[in-house]
């Protein structure tokens, strides 16, 4: 066995308190994992734009994977962590509850406030909220109905993750590979744009720059075969977002292209901070099309291409390197972070916005998302004074060499390079839409620029917020090392 450095051990804390906590050695791991098939079996409302969209079919099955871990020193339980990605567009906090309140009768030995649900952010999924869009009654499952099918699912899923942990391994590795773009052009007048064109003869640059680095985590059973794979791009699962097909994206074809190879793998796909980046490419689009055309590959499958060559090359590279004995830590807080001030002309424009959606004689299929957008402000300013802050759910996890830290936002790239940059941990998971959902968090530069997911209706929380939550994560962290 090996021996390591001690630790922190963790605790369930409110931010800004102080603590003092013992030190603890590494244990042997326990692990479990599972996946089950999350696709409904009625056409539904898909989530992921403003106009909406019924389903017409599926093109692949969306999926969720779990991996359940626990530490124990002399057969004694020392700390654990139920880690469920779904081929969901966000978590909410209904599902989160919901799901939590289930497992507290079904897994009496499993704290549940250590669950950790993350949306892969496909575009083509379930609405969760029925509150966006005026979705018909006949024919179609409503938001409640897919709810309560999907709680029953993640349920099963997260019990049999649980049940059947045995001792086994984890080993962690770093690759790379082109998946996430910066798609908010700048213009010569400092205005920013999601998706702007760059032909424009003003295109000035991209807000800010990519991290191509893929984190990866391989969970292996006690004959070194490896049963689950955590994998953490910086970037949201959306190359097919406009469609009006279930569709898992391209995490679909990365299981694919792995569990071909490794069979019974379960693959869980971590989105990075990755508010500002997406699959699309900004430019060179033309010369990226004609290479899928000669491989004879969809852009999904060109993405997963990249990916699973990574991981296959680092899975096999650390089989060499598994570790049984190892220090684990999960804390759990709850962090408050000042929410974005809404002014009194972004008030009265928002408002503005809302009467004239109203006064249309015919809605157009986007009116209804944007009504509600704008009202939100309107609703948010009314009440800002009463309630100025947000409450997040932070996870920080060690587990040996790595850091894993969740937030429910979409975050901007920029906060997740100040994690990364600042820990001490080896390689730092950084995972967004976790425990969940907050809307975009962007940064000082992406406000002064403006455009959708940088304005106040896109984001809760604005750059004051987005740092003391890279402060507060960096600094648990550290403190477990």
């Amino acid at each position: 066995m090996r021996k390591f450095t001690s630790f922190i051990s963790g605790c369930v804390a409110l931010v800004f308190l102080g603590f003092c906590l013992p030190a603890a050695a590494g244990a042997e791991l326990w692990v479990g994992a599972a996946a089950v098939d999350i696709t409904p079996d009625k056409p539904v409302a898909l989530q992921g734009q403003f106009h909406l969209r019924i389903s017409k079919g599926v093109d692949n099955p969306l999926r969720a994977a779990a991996v359940a871990l626990e530490t124990r020193q002399a057969d004694r339980p020392q700390d654990q962590a139920l880690l469920i990605s779904c081929d969901l567009t966000v978590i909410t906090e209904e599902l989160q509850q919901k799901l939590r309140d289930r497992l507290r009768q079904e897994l009496a030995d499993f704290d549940v406030r250590k669950l950790v649900l993350t949306a892969t952010h496909t575009h083509t999924a379930p609405v969760l909220d029925p509150s966006w869009y005026e979705i018909p009654k006949q024919g179609v499952m409503q938001p409640s109905e897919y709810l309560d099918f999907l709680v029953d699912r993640l349920t099963q899923l997260a019990s049999q993750a649980w049940k059947g942990r045995k001792p086994g391994g984890v080993s962690w590795g770093l690759g790379y590979a082109v998946v996430g773009h910066n798609r908010r052009a700048v213009y010569a007048d400092g205005s920013a744009v999601m998706y702007g064109p760059t032909n424009r003869p003003d295109f000035q640059n991209f807000e800010s720059g990519e991290d191509h680095g893929l984190e990866m985590l391989f969970f292996w059973d006690r004959e070194n075969r490896p049963i689950a794979a955590a994998i953490n791009v910086a970037c949201p699962s959306q190359e097919v977002e406009g469609r009006t097909t279930i569709n898992a994206d391209f995490w679909h074809d990365v299981r694919e292209q792995l569990e071909a190879k490794y069979k019974g793998l379960c693959v869980l796909g971590w989105p990075g901070a990755a508010g500002d980046q997406s699959p699309h490419l900004m430019y060179r689009k033309a010369a990226d099309q004609r290479m899928q055309t000669l491989r004879k590959l969809s852009a999904t499958q060109e993405i997963a291409r990249r990916i699973v060559r990574e991981v296959e090359e680092v899975l096999e590279l650390t089989r060499q390197d598994i570790r049984t004995d190892v220090p684990m830590v999960h804390r759990v807080e709850d962090l408050l972070l000042p929410k974005r001030k809404v002014t009194p002309e972004e008030a009265a424009a928002a408002q503005a916005e809302v009467d004239a959606l109203r006064r249309k004689p015919t809605p157009g299929p986007a009116d209804h998302a944007r009504k509600v957008w704008h009202q939100k402000v309107v609703e948010r300013f009314q009440t800002q004074e009463k309630e100025p802050n947000l409450i997040m759910e932070l996870h920080v996890i060690r587990l040996g060499d790595v850091a894993i830290v969740t937030n429910p936002f979409e975050l901007f790239l920029d906060y997740g390079l100040r994690i990364k940059g600042r820990s001490k941990a080896m390689q730092t998971f950084v995972v967004q839409l976790s425990c969940g959902s907050a809307g975009y968090l962007p940064t000082k530069k992406a406000v002064a620029g403006g455009g959708y997911s940088a304005v106040v209706q896109s984001s809760q929380v604005g750059p004051e917020g987005g740092q003391i939550l890279v402060d507060r994560s960096v600094e648990i962290i550290n403190s477990l090392w």
